[in-house]
């Protein structure tokens, strides 16, 4: 496609000189460059293509950036990054160095606020509109939010606040999945447009007044029947309660609709926040993307012309292994149920909804809830297994500890994208779970090294009904599942698997399999470390530990995880618990006290010190002779093992 008017564009400013007549072109054209970027790049395509219409019409009637856009959870940006001054850098997507998938404020000016997770936008916008306020500064703060994002409590409670102080906070609703069910149509779109206008708001400002000359009682119930005649024509009832003055639904793709009913929310001096609904279609615009069932959410690199993945693995996914394991349970145990919190394809569990549709929940974006009402359950005496991401599971730390921890309720907490998590960046990677899910007391905390690890800790979690369990896996695929039958595991108990001397590493979690190769490239220069899976965080085998201590010089442990950690309780077991002195020189190998910038997997585990390079180079430092230059070091043979 020729960009005829893309080509002319860099900032909002040169949007801004488009005829209006003109902009429905723009938007074509600014469709097909999200479109033909991401098969390029990978990413979050549907989100972007459903708010196209919405971009350019934001930018155009809106100053940004002294008028504050925000995008609530950021992966619906990328047509915002092409018109704000990454036209030219937005093939460096999700690269090393390159732009980053979601909202960032260090990227540009035109970005005020970082959104990678949901529901974040009102709080924050009414935040920003709060200061502008006792600034003097009559900028325009404008929240697009999902209907998805609508589920978490977050959302409400910025809701509920920005009505009460009546601030001039836009809010609009980007409803691609009709959540919120009323017709879209001309009539509609009229209703919104008078809805908006200055002469409505007049009229409703003569009814204010003019009830004012009535007893109290009378001129209350004239203003809300005023009020709930509007609620009744337009469907936003609930916004109004909360203090929202709404307009809507419109259809989020007619520009020719939208940009005077944004003008008219600019220049309109309502005196309460305002509630716009837009309904839009997720990948609108790409047909491959509208006939999928996830609409697009988040793809590999793609052909533009059919939509199929680039590059398919035919291995499966640490996710897979879960959701098909823990629907093998169900079969057997009714008391098995499966929760998410609006990640059932992400989590692996479609199969088990598939198989066990009542047992299965999806809660939405509501990560508290879905903690607490497992909590629920298992005070009944079912079994609960709540899967959910890493960095999203932070967002229930207070009913992790208050509701399931403190009362010692057997939840199963499957914690998915542990680790470094590659393109999507330091805002969704698994970096803290260990730390703040193992100092937790009553917890049993796993971390398998392989899928067969895995398989055992879901059965082993299924068995324990007297605590809280949890078990970490990363994101990633793993050789194709065999279906053995794998047993349990006995609690608290790690395994050697290659025995050695002088040097001894114990691993938990995946980094497993790379201390191994290092053991290869090791015991050609004749350092022949011991390596042991740890398998728990909590409780520590510390029968291993005393082995390790007693037949060893120097012992390392590795995590995918920051400090305080599974090392921060080896070491608390060995200083401060266990009663034997020891001569063993101690080395830890965690997360650095910093956030690694979205890459790819392989050179975030490079700046994390974790990958073969660094551990030879952190064993061999131990040695006072022995130096191992890898770069000379047989480069073929490093490459086979990497």
């Amino acid at each position: 496609m020729e960009y005829s008017f893309l080509n002319k564009i860099n900032f909002p400013s040169d949007l801004r000189k488009i005829n209006k007549k003109n902009l429905k072109k723009v938007s074509e054209e600014l469709r097909h460059k999200t479109i033909t970027t991401v098969s390029k790049t990978g990413g979050h395509l549907g989100a972007g293509l459903g708010v196209v219409e919405l971009t350019v019409a934001l930018h155009y009637v809106f100053n940004t950036p002294r008028d504050k856009l925000i995008w609530d959870v950021g992966h619906q940006a990328y047509p915002h990054k092409i018109l704000t001054g990454r036209k030219n850098l937005i093939e460096t997507l999700r690269k090393k160095n390159g732009l980053y998938g979601f909202v960032k404020r260090s990227e540009s000016e035109y970005d005020p606020f970082g959104t990678a997770h949901s529901s974040t936008a009102v709080s924050a916008g009414l935040g920003i509109k709060i200061a502008k306020d006792i600034k003097r500064d009559n900028a325009n703060v404008i929240c697009v939010v999902g209907d998805g994002a609508l589920s978490a409590g977050l959302a409400f409670e910025g809701l509920n606040n920005a009505g009460a102080l009546k601030k001039k906070l836009i809010v609009i609703l980007n409803d691609n999945k009709m959540s919120i069910d009323k017709p879209v149509g001309a009539m509609s779109t009229y209703l919104t447009r008078l809805l908006s206008s200055k002469s409505y708001s007049s009229l409703r400002n003569v009814i204010k007044k003019f009830s004012k000359t009535f007893p109290d009682s009378l001129s209350k119930t004239l203003y809300r029947t005023e009020e709930y005649s509007k609620g009744l024509l337009s469907g936003g009832t609930l916004f109004e309660e909360l203090g929202f003055y709404y307009l809507g639904p419109i259809d989020g793709h007619n520009i020719n609709d939208l940009v005077p009913i944004l003008e008219n929310v600019r220049d309109n001096k309502f005196d309460k926040p305002i509630f716009l609904h837009c309904i839009t279609k997720k990948g609108k615009g790409y047909k491959p993307a509208e006939e999928s069932e996830d609409k697009f959410h988040g793809v590999e690199k793609f052909n533009i012309n059919t939509g199929s993945a680039i590059k398919k693995s035919n291995k499966k996914s640490y996710s897979q292994v879960f959701g098909e394991t823990l629907s093998q349970l169900a079969g057997s145990d009714e008391k098995i149920i499966a929760i998410t919190a609006a990640m059932m394809s992400g989590t692996g569990l479609k199969i088990f909804k598939d198989k066990f549709r009542e047992r299965f929940f999806d809660v939405g974006i509501a990560e508290q809830h879905a903690v607490t009402m497992a909590a629920g359950m298992a005070t009944e005496g079912y079994k609960p297994f709540v899967a959910i991401y890493s960095t999203f599971l932070q967002r229930a730390f207070d009913q992790i500890v208050h509701d399931v921890a403190l009362q010692k309720l057997p939840v199963r907490f499957a914690i998915d994208r542990a680790g470094l998590v590659g393109s999507d960046g330091p805002t969704h990677a698994g970096s803290f779970d260990i730390t703040y899910i193992s100092t937790l007391p009553n917890f049993i905390v796993m971390a398998p090294s392989n899928q067969e690890e895995l398989v055992k800790m879901i059965k082993t979690s299924a068995l324990i009904n007297d605590f809280p369990s949890a078990f970490r896996y990363p994101r990633g695929a793993v050789n194709i599942f065999d279906n053995k039958i794998y047993k349990e595991i006995e609690i608290g108990k790690g395994q050697i698997l290659a025995e050695g001397e002088k040097v001894a590493i114990l691993s938990l979690g995946t980094r497993l399999e790379t201390c191994l190769d290092a053991c290869i490239v090791l015991n050609d220069f004749n350092i022949k470390p011991t390596v042991a899976d740890a398998r728990f965080a909590k409780p520590l085998d510390t029968d291993l530990i005393d082995h390790l201590l007693e037949t060893h010089e120097f012992l390392v442990t590795i995590e995918e995880g920051s400090i305080g950690g599974f090392a921060s309780h080896v070491l608390n077991y060995i200083n401060n618990i266990r009663k034997k002195r020891t001569t063993t020189i101690i080395k830890n190998i965690f997360f650095q006290d910093k956030f690694i910038d979205h890459m790819d997997p392989d050179d975030q585990y490079k700046e994390a010190q974790m990958d073969i390079n660094s551990i030879i180079e952190k064993i061999t430092s131990l040695f006072d002779n022995k130096v191992i230059d890898i770069k000379n070091y047989n480069a073929k043979k490093v490459d086979n093992i990497v």
